[in-house]
């Protein structure tokens, strides 16, 4: 059974077109993590699917480029909830 955050991610994740099922989420974040490897330069050096002489900086860009939309919209969907429930509250 997953969390609500879990639920919340994978809302999110189905209005941003990734997928709303694990698979198909796992699958489309691949397809984004080598996009972003492209963007940045460094396909060339990851294409087998190896990451490990990758310095962390680019992999932190890689992640931020992934995380900062799911994780973004997660924390503007977490506010209005928020919000919302302050508004009941008083």
């Amino acid at each position: 059974m997953k969390s609500p955050l879990e639920k919340l991610k994978y809302e999110v994740a189905g209005e941003l077109g990734i997928g709303t099922d694990d698979t198909t989420y796992r699958q489309n974040l691949e397809k984004m993590k080598i996009e972003a490897a492209r963007e940045i330069g460094i396909y060339d050096q990851v294409k087998d699917g190896y990451w490990g002489e990758v310095p962390s900086r680019e992999c932190g860009r890689v992640g931020g480029r992934l995380g900062g939309k799911i994780g973004g919209n997660m924390v503007k969907k977490l506010i209005a909830l928020a919000e919302q429930q302050l508004q009941q509250k008083w």
